[in-house]
């Protein structure tokens, strides 16, 4: 599979799709209609099987705001990151639950230490 890098800019109501590698553009009028969009020029384009093309966004451009692509990443890291540290803090609160409450502390104490409601710390000492 060959790849294509796209580039996009903002004009008016629509996504301005360029593909250098061909000398291409076309235009899709939500973001997520780029990628879908790139890939059949290029394939239109090249003569190319839709399912051996590949594209990859490098930049997308609104003009008076600049460079948004950059940004949408940074947050769906953030995201990835912060799901990822809510399931590490569920597996040690349950793991602690346990510990606290198989070394004899009651379950309302436990629950205070803990931040969650007495049933809640029943459930997590409990489960499997």
């Amino acid at each position: 599979m060959r790849e294509y890098k796209v580039e996009v800019t903002r004009d008016g109501r629509w996504w301005m799709v360029s593909v250098p590698g061909i000398d291409g553009l076309t235009q899709a009028r939500r973001v997520d209609e780029i990628e879908d969009m790139a890939c059949s020029l290029i394939a239109v384009s090249t003569d190319t099987p839709l399912a051996d093309v590949g594209v990859h966004v490098v930049s997308i451009v609104v003009p008076g705001v600049g460079e948004i692509l950059g940004a949408a990443h940074h947050i769906a890291d953030l995201r990835r990151r912060a799901e990822q540290a809510q399931s590490d803090a569920a597996m040690a609160v349950q793991q602690y639950a346990k510990q606290l409450t198989r070394g004899g502390i009651p379950v309302r104490d436990t629950a205070a230490l803990i931040g969650v409601s007495p049933q809640r710390v029943s459930q997590l000492a409990n489960a499997s």
